[in-house]
């Protein structure tokens, strides 16, 4: 299921996206804007899928938002202007839907976003692309010894004893790390499971020497793959 938001100050437009996503079995709308700040917002602490976007906006113009955001999402422009699709393509946007579109020409869209996507999932991935410090990070999941929630932001602590603080939540980071190398075992951590040591009294030791308390919830699951001390 591809994950979408819509940005468009035209609540028409917006409509129009909202009603032929309905249609749509594999995309999930999750919001739409009719403001495009907020939209850019979302779309950093959200980190969808895939981003309708009109170009011609007055608070922010639909190209520079893209080129503004921190993350690689996938890009369908939406506009009334031909003369921007030029510009939206050199963006590597997955395609370009004029105005007034059809629901025939959306679907073709959305089917071009599936199959892309579908390609990126495919790919073997081997590491976490996260913004910090005022730049992107990447980080080998190998390096990975667990990660810990912190409100709005989690804290990814490495095998070499860096540690690095993220605006992302426990949930999000645990969809993009492969399920057969990382378990959450409570609801503030997740762990790479090849470095849990030991299990005692609700505790699970990492390599580190860290002691992490495990959540009845997940205590089922962390005795699949450790046994108790």
């Amino acid at each position: 299921m591809i994950k979408a938001i819509a940005i468009d100050d035209e609540p028409l437009a917006l409509d129009v996206i909202s009603t032929f996503c309905k249609q749509c079995s594999g995309i999930a709308l999750l919001e739409i804007f009719d403001n495009a700040v907020a939209g850019k917002t979302f779309a950093e602490k959200a980190q969808p899928d895939l981003v309708f976007v009109d170009i011609n906006m007055p608070d922010i113009n639909g190209l520079d938002l893209v080129n503004g955001l921190t993350y690689d999402p996938m890009i369908i422009f939406t506009t009334a202007y031909k003369e921007f699709a030029l510009e939206g393509f050199e963006l590597s946007a997955v395609d370009y839907l004029l105005k007034p579109f059809s629901f025939e020409r959306f679907k073709k869209a959305i089917e071009k976003a599936e199959k892309y996507y579908r390609g990126i999932r495919e790919k073997k991935e081997d590491s976490l692309l996260v913004y910090a410090e005022y730049r992107m990070i990447k980080i080998l999941f190998s390096d990975i010894l667990y990660i810990e929630s912190l409100d709005d932001y989690i804290k990814i602590y490495l095998k070499d004893g860096r540690s690095v603080l993220t605006l992302l939540s426990l949930k999000k980071v645990l969809e993009r790390l492969p399920e057969q190398e990382f378990a959450r075992i409570h609801r503030g951590y997740i762990v790479s499971i090849k470095e849990a040591v030991s299990f005692l009294g609700r505790k699970l030791r990492i390599s580190n020497g860290a002691e992490l308390p495990v959540g009845e919830t997940y205590l089922g699951a962390l005795l699949k793959w450790i046994k108790p001390s």
